[in-house]
């Protein structure tokens, strides 16, 4: 239990030092005496960094603190249910919904409207946001009910990556049959981005996100009775049917959230599940959901400070970083895991 709290203290000051350096370090760099003077509200201090800060640094922080939690949760419920440890966030094809949403939007509207509602600022950028909600929550939609017809989590499992093909032959003729304008345009909604969020979106996306990951802890006893397998899981009264639909629910909900305002953000909701496990060294979904999201934020504010690293152009895509700076990551999980077992 110490050694618990002893890690957890930890990852919360290194998310505090590593917010810090993202305001502080970019294209421009701020003493950190500055930076905490503008965020306490001193406005002696420049109006130019105070507009860097507060209208794109700090924004563009939270949004990946959130986001990567969030995406880091919804990871290891999908693996919890289907007890896969190669399951996602997208496995259950949310995330391509979310993409075949925006995809009607980016690469349609121009076709039947004459103008493309991506190209109307911030009303496109609405547009964009809501077109990917109601894509994921659809799909969503449709997996639970698919769920109550079906009693194998491989059969969910599989009848969800086929509804990710079937949208992603659905983009792709959507794109074949677009201008090569908004074509580009999609694809660089799909390179995903902590950096879309400000002002009032910001707040409202920051709130939602702290709503429901604390709900989502609130399911910790059921997955840890999921471990136990369906048939164990039931003599106890367990639910398993109702159970899986609630974590499904939640964890789409969260993929659909950070999607609709960031775009799809690979590679975060696999690998770190598989980092916490590994560092709190516990099945027990008590400790595993509040570290997981801790581990998700903090990976999620390395990927954004290397992506925004002095020397680059404005910034570097997300999914690039996340891949770069995760596979390493995962990578000596499992190394360190096998020396274990040899060990042993």
């Amino acid at each position: 239990m110490r050694r618990t709290l002893a890690l957890m203290v930890l990852l919360l000051m290194a998310i505090v030092i590593l917010a810090v350096v993202n305001l502080m370090i970019g294209s421009v760099e701020i003493p950190v005496a500055d930076v905490c003077s503008i965020l306490l509200g001193n406005i002696a201090e420049s109006e130019i960094w105070q507009n860097i800060i507060l209208k794109s640094r700090l924004p563009q922080t939270l949004t990946a603190t959130v986001a990567g939690a969030g995406l880091a949760v919804s990871g290891l419920q999908m693996q919890t249910v289907f007890r896969n440890p190669l399951a996602g966030p997208s496995v259950l094809g949310i995330s391509n919904g979310s993409a075949l949403g925006v995809a009607f939007v980016v690469l349609l509207s121009g076709r039947l409207g004459g103008v493309a509602l991506s190209r109307l600022g911030y009303l496109g950028d609405a547009a964009i946001s809501v077109a990917a909600i109601v894509g994921a929550l659809a799909v969503m939609m449709l997996i639970v009910w698919v769920s109550q017809k079906v009693r194998g989590n491989v059969t969910l499992l599989i009848i969800g990556v086929m509804i990710g093909y079937l949208a992603n032959a659905i983009i792709g003729v959507l794109k074949f049959l677009s201008p090569e304008e908004d074509v580009k345009a999609f694809v660089v909604w799909g390179l995903g981005s902590f950096s879309r969020v400000s002002g009032d979106e910001m707040m409202l996306f920051v709130t939602i996100m702290l709503v429901l990951l604390p709900l989502s802890c609130l399911l910790a006893k059921s997955m840890n009775l999921l471990l136990l397998g369906d048939r164990y899981a039931a003599n106890l009264g367990l639910n398993i049917r109702r159970t899986r639909l609630l974590v499904i629910a939640c964890s789409g909900v969260l993929v659909a959230i950070v999607t609709a305002y960031c775009g799809p953000i690979m590679f975060i909701g696999l690998a770190v599940p598989h980092l916490a496990r590994s560092l709190f060294r516990t099945s027990d979904h008590r400790v595993l959901l509040p570290s997981t999201a801790l581990c998700g934020a903090l990976l999620a504010l390395v990927c954004n400070f290397v992506a925004r690293v002095p020397g680059f152009e404005g910034a570097l895509p997300v999914n690039s970083v996340t891949a770069l700076v995760g596979a390493p990551v995962i990578a000596a999980v499992i190394f360190s895991r096998h020396k274990d077992d040899v060990g042993e």
